[in-house]
This record gives structure tokens, sequence and C-alpha cells, in this order.
């Protein structure tokens, strides 16, 4: 079953990677990305050098374990080089018997599920299998090295009505499934990257849920109880995106639209990959187990959990224009970051830096007697 949307099976595993270190497109993007300023034949020449330490490296993959204890690997050095510390809570209270569905603000592509990876891998918890929309498959190699590190496929391309409704049918099973077995899995609360910073769950995930607990004749409120739904707020001190996300912002804003170049989603994940992050902080909750009626009351649960966990660092502080305790010196490093970008893109950024203190401030309105709105 699933086999248009899993991951590979451990069986698969070493045919793919053999197919992956023999992929001439990956070599090339590698001795590109490492070398940058050798001419283009010089990169050509890298490729059999590249091949043979990939190879090597490789050369005891046989199991997605062994995948996943890879990528642990390059993730230590990930948080070694280009974040300036990396912590975490909440992961502690989490049964490893049990499976989870972790629901998480978005950021970035690919560490948003990398460091919910590294929480659960300090934790001795499973580590998730994660939802990845078919727009980063393009290229085939893209897809085998996504698949070996347990990422399933959401289908956003499909068109037609029909097509749409059987593949979130389809989706909502694997995801049922899986979490019925007690695997773990992570998927974003809204479709798309968070590009002004405004964190919002978006209903029709959640009613995508909802789909084979349907099937199952069981209400909302019994089905969503079963997911062991895990709210989880990521906080990057510094994106390494942002002006990326503003400058698609930029553009809506003057001409209505933003096309994205062929390749942009994987130069967003080299660049959300090797990009300084500051400090990173994960906040995993304790499953919501309450009585929701519908999609909206779960998603405001969702956000409410989010935005409270939110990590205020000083570049949402200054942003925020809420710096009083804010040293001279982090508000220096902060503004030299925004002042380094192009003009025009400069209040997109800070707006997205600052978004996150003003959805942490509505909720701790709502706990002092707000009306309790959903946060937008």
């Amino acid at each position: 079953m699933f086999d248009d949307i899993r991951h590979y099976r451990d069986d698969e595993v070493p045919e793919v990677v053999k197919r992956v270190v023999n992929d001439s497109s990956l070599l090339s993007g590698i001795a590109r990305n490492m070398f940058p300023s050798l001419p283009k034949f010089m990169h050509a020449a890298l490729k059999p050098v590249i091949r043979y330490v990939i190879r090597k490296k490789f050369s005891k993959v046989a199991t997605i374990r062994d995948c996943q204890e890879y990528v642990a690997q390059f993730m230590e050095g990930v948080i070694k080089n280009s974040t300036d510390g990396f912590t975490y809570e909440g992961f502690d209270k989490l049964d490893p018997k049990k499976g989870y569905l972790f629901i998480s603000n978005h950021r970035d592509i690919s560490l948003d599920p990398a460091f919910i990876d590294m929480c659960c891998h300090y934790n001795n918890l499973d580590t998730v299998k994660i939802a990845i929309g078919d727009n980063l498959l393009r290229m085939p190699v893209a897809t085998d090295l996504m698949k070996l590190n347990k990422s399933f496929i959401v289908k956003r391309s499909l068109t037609s009505v029909k097509d749409k409704i059987k593949a979130f049918s389809e989706l909502s099973a694997y995801i049922g499934a899986a979490i019925r077995e007690n695997h773990n899995v992570w998927i974003a609360q809204r479709e798309g990257r968070a590009k002004d910073g405004n964190d919002a769950t978006e209903d029709a995930i959640l009613k995508m849920f909802y789909m084979y607990g349907k099937k199952l004749g069981m209400s909302f409120p019994e089905y969503i109880k079963t997911l062991n739904i895990v709210p989880v707020s990521i906080s990057y001190e510094f994106d390494p995106g942002d002006v990326m996300k503003a400058r698609e912002l930029y553009e809506k804003s003057q001409t209505g639209n933003y096309t994205k170049s062929e390749f942009e989603d994987i130069d967003s994940i080299v660049g959300g990959i090797k990009g300084y992050k500051g400090r990173v902080h994960v906040s995993a909750g304790e499953p919501l187990t309450g009585d929701y009626a519908d999609a909206s009351s779960l998603s405001h649960a969702i956000d409410t959990f989010i935005y409270s966990h939110y990590k205020l660092f000083p570049s949402v502080l200054v942003a925020a224009g809420h710096d009083e305790k804010v040293s001279p010196e982090e508000k220096s490093k902060f503004m030299e970051r925004i002042n380094r970008a192009p003009e025009e893109l400069r209040p997109y950024m800070m707006k997205m830096y600052g978004a996150p203190y003003f959805n942490h401030e509505k909720c701790a309105s709502a706990e002092d007697g707000g009306d309790g709105a959903k946060a937008e």
C-alpha cells in the first residue's frame, strides 16, 4: 500500500544508494557548491573524486536506520558550523513506545523536520516520517535522497478536484496508519513556509487528517485523539532565507505575483543548511487530548502553543520595536544584517522577524482575559 507516496523500505536502500552515488547531477551540484570559484570544466574533472568519497561514506549504508545515522552526523556538523547553539524542550516527556504526529510552524524547507529529528534522536525517540510537497521532487536524485530520509510525498501539483480528493484521502490514511503502528510523523502547519513570519495553522490540513477517521466512522474529536498530535514551536534567531523570502513578498506587492525559478526550492534548501542561523530552539508540547469539535478549534490550540513557546530572541524584539532589554551589541548585530539587504526589502524583513512577538502578545492577552480570538 501507499507505494506512490511512501518512503523507501530497507530492502530498497542498497540499490537506491548505488543510484545516488552515481548521479551526475548530484556530483556536479556538490562540485559547484564546494568549489564555486572554479571554472565548470574543473567541476567535471572533480566528479570522479567526489564519487569516490561519497561511495566510501555510504559503503556501510544498507538500511533506513543507517541513513538516519548518517543524517544525524551531518546535522551535528550543521549545528556546530552554522548556529550559536541548539536547545530543545518537551521531548523527554514523550513515550518512545508511542507514535506521535508532530505539527510545527514552517520556516525552513529541510531544517524544520531535521531539527525535530535531532530532538527525537537525543531523546531515544523514533525519527519522524517527513511530509514533503512534490514540488521538491523535480530532480530524481532529490526524490531518492528525501525518500531515503523517511520522506513521504504530499501531492500538491494535482489540478483536478477529483484527483486532489483521492490524494488527500490516501495521505490521510497513510498518516493514520503510521501513527497506529507507533511511528512518528512530521507535517508543517501550513502549505509552504511562513514567509512573512506569521505562523498560522491551515484548517484544510487538519480536515485532511480526519478524512481517514471519517471513513472509520469516528467523530472528529474521537479521531483526533488517536493521532497523538504534538504541537511544536521552532525558533530561529536568524533566518538564512530572510532576503529570499522578503524578495518574494516585495515582488508580489509590486506586480501581484511571483514566479519561482526552476531550482529555487533546491537553492533554498542548500541556503538554509549552509546559512548562519544564530540560536535555534525547539519546543514540543504535550499531546493534544482535548475534545476539539472541529478543525478551527484544533488549529487555535496548535497556534496558541506555537505562538506562546516561540523564543523571543533579540532579533524578534528589535524588529518588533520592543528592544528595551536588548544589549546594544545584539541590536547592532541584527541591524547590520538588515542593512546588508537591498533597501526595498528591509521593511519586509523587519515585519518577518517581528511577527512572532505580536502573536506571542495576543496569546498572553487572551490568557489574561481577552477574547481568545485566533491570532492573525
